[in-house]
């Protein structure tokens, strides 16, 4: 658990808020608020809150303010972390399901086109970043938990080293990777704060910080990043029911980097690839990681429009790569 101090949260705040759209705000759902210094902060600027604490330490002080506020503040016993668990029978507590949440919060489910339906503020769990990052994404793709209500946005803070990954361009040799294809594709990605590791207290036992090692990307910043979900996302040929394959293709591409794309695509589509690649004018010699994140949607949509391609070629793939990633 990483605490803000108070000047953090001013800053925070302001983020949150920067560019907001006149007239009613949309819920924020913050996530481990802990002692509830930037919930105090955002309460004080007028904006409507849902703490979803884990934490039962936490939960007396943040009710004690619940009960003095009328109807701003609404404090739940849970892990946003832990939300839609894949298990069979009861969901126990802090897990939840998102739609018990949603319905208690009296969140309901809005069209993707329309404006976003709920804001979420939290500090990524640094021990399972990578992990959490790909379970949003596959949510995101597949329209399910959160995202079955609308376009989510999401501002969180992330460790540089992802961040750096995130927003990478083509040809990066180390950040480059499948992840920043996906979340390319599918959100706008703003960098709302750079704050150094020691703004945030831990609560190790030996006091120190919690910094996770990167040897090949700067790792010196968390960084709170803004993912707002593209309207159009699904406006072509991706649609919810055929993301998972999508997804499977970009990793496929990437987990080889420096191949070439034409050899990937010929082992899928009868050594027809190089003409695929010359309708869509890219280089027949290009590396799958000089493809901008739009070249691999264009590709994926022009597969499935071809006789060239069926899914059910690596349809088991698809379903061990989702099984390793939940």
């Amino acid at each position: 658990r990483f605490i803000a101090c108070p000047q953090l949260a001013r800053t925070v705040q302001r983020c949150l808020q920067d560019g907001a759209r006149p007239g009613p705000q949309p819920l924020l759902l913050e996530c481990a608020p802990g002692p509830g210094i930037l919930t105090r902060t955002l309460l004080n600027a007028g904006v409507r809150v849902v703490a979803l604490e884990s934490n039962s330490a936490f939960l007396p002080n943040l009710q004690s303010l619940e009960n003095s506020l009328d109807g701003q503040l609404k404090v739940i016993y849970g892990d946003f972390f832990r939300l839609d668990p894949l298990v069979t029978g009861t969901v126990k507590p802090p897990a939840m399901c998102s739609d018990k949440l949603f319905e208690t919060v009296g969140v309901a489910a809005v069209p993707w086109r329309a404006d976003v339906p709920v804001k979420i503020f939290g500090i990524l769990p640094q021990k399972k970043e990578r992990n959490t990052l790909w379970r949003l994404l596959f949510a995101l793709y597949e329209c399910s938990s959160i995202y079955k209500y609308g376009r989510v946005e999401l501002n969180i803070f992330i460790s540089e080293k992802e961040y750096k990954v995130l927003t990478a361009k083509p040809g990066d040799v180390r950040a480059y990777q499948a992840l920043t294809v996906l979340w390319q594709v599918g959100c706008e990605i703003q960098l709302l704060h750079m704050e150094p590791w020691s703004s945030f207290v831990t609560n190790l036992k030996n006091g120190g910080l919690a910094v996770p090692k990167s040897m090949w990307l700067p790792n010196d910043h968390l960084c709170l990043v803004r993912l707002t979900p593209h309207q159009n996302l699904f406006t072509g040929g991706l649609k919810p029911t055929n993301s998972s394959t999508f997804i499977f293709m970009v990793k496929q591409c990437l987990a080889k980097p420096k191949s070439r794309l034409t050899d990937r695509l010929n082992s899928w589509s009868l050594d027809n690839g190089g003409k695929l690649l010359r309708e869509l004018e890219i280089p027949k010699n290009a590396e799958a990681r000089n493809l901008y994140p739009e070249d691999y949607r264009r590709l994926f949509e022009a597969l499935q429009n071809s006789s060239m391609f069926t899914e059910t070629w690596f349809h088991d793939e698809v379903l061990e790569s989702i099984k390793n990633i939940n």
